[in-house]
């Protein structure tokens, strides 16, 4: 049964454009109304903005272990989005007629990064929840992705080397200034030190894989500092914000 839900997910917003909606402080200056009834995916702690947005982004992810255990509770209670996990999480995110399944490589895989074609047989971990939400929205079909609140750029304890492995496990002692809350990884959550340099070349396979592929990832943040996908404003992308049109 998770299979077949799975695959009926295969193209089902073909030729439709998606936003990815990223974490971070910058999605705090993102009018996010705008995305009312257009295809997005959110992840992790994105439910602290729920009421805010006034929606539920149309699929909700989590790839961190981490992330899982210390969230569970909320993440189970959400209703009303398609929720993705890796098996390796139903311990503690619990299947329910929201949630699917996927077979998800966390690190043991040969040439990494590696981009998927099919998201029903494998997808690849990319050092970012946001690596896993490019390769589904390529699955369900959508050629024309909008990045927004991925600000990349972290700030770490000063006892942690910024390119120690990711084996390194933070646990906040304060309010979260990396993040579009103070509470996302607030005081007791635990988060992985996040080595934006592997990021980046996830990140640049996507970039490849997306110019092989005749898709479009564009980066809609405002500011922030990722420079691998090409920039392009935010509120260009909708109709109303140019009266002129």
């Amino acid at each position: 049964m998770n299979q077949k839900r799975l695959l009926s997910l295969r193209n089902i917003y073909q030729g439709e454009r998606c936003f990815v909606i990223g974490s971070g402080p910058s999605l705090v200056q993102t009018d996010l109304s705008h995305l009312a009834g257009e295809i997005t995916i959110g992840s992790n702690a994105l439910f602290l903005m729920f009421d805010k947005m006034g929606y539920l982004p149309t699929f909700y992810t989590v790839e961190d272990k981490l992330v899982a255990e210390d969230r569970a509770e909320k993440i189970n209670h959400i209703k009303g989005t398609t929720k993705i996990f890796p098996r390796e999480l139903a311990y503690c995110l619990l299947p329910d007629s929201n949630t699917i399944y996927i077979n998800f490589l966390y690190k043991n895989f040969k040439e990494f990064p590696k981009f998927t074609e099919r998201f029903d047989q494998v997808v690849y971990w990319g050092g970012t929840v946001t690596y896993l939400n490019l390769q589904l929205a390529y699955y369900i079909g959508c050629r024309e992705i909008y990045l927004i609140g991925i600000d990349h750029n972290y700030e770490v304890p000063s006892n942690v080397d910024p390119l120690a492995e990711e084996g390194i496990i933070i646990t906040s002692s304060s309010t979260d200034v990396n993040h579009f809350h103070p509470d996302y990884f607030g005081p007791g959550y635990r988060w992985h030190n996040p080595r934006v340099d592997r990021m980046e070349k996830a990140y640049i396979a996507a970039q490849k894989f997306a110019v092989r592929c005749n898709m479009k990832i564009y980066n809609a943040t405002i500011g922030g500092k990722l420079e691998i996908f090409p920039r392009i404003s935010y509120e260009s992308l909708f109709r109303f914000a140019n009266p002129k049109d």
